[in-house]
């Protein structure tokens, strides 16, 4: 449940970064949004893994 907390506050990190793009223009937020997301899909991959061998050894 600590990865799954850690997604959680990944997104609400990156969500000032993307207003500053999507509203702003602001392409360097554009970037560290990109960055957090590749971040919150490496992590969400973790957690993939760690649920389908959870679920296997049961």
């Amino acid at each position: 449940m600590k990865k799954f907390e850690e997604v959680k506050s990944l997104v609400a990190a990156l969500e000032a970064d993307a207003d500053k793009f999507y509203n702003k223009g602001n392409s360097a937020a554009g970037t560290r949004v990109r960055k957090g997301m590749q971040d919150l899909k490496n992590l969400a991959q973790v957690i993939r893994l760690e649920v389908q061998d959870t679920k296997n050894k049961a």
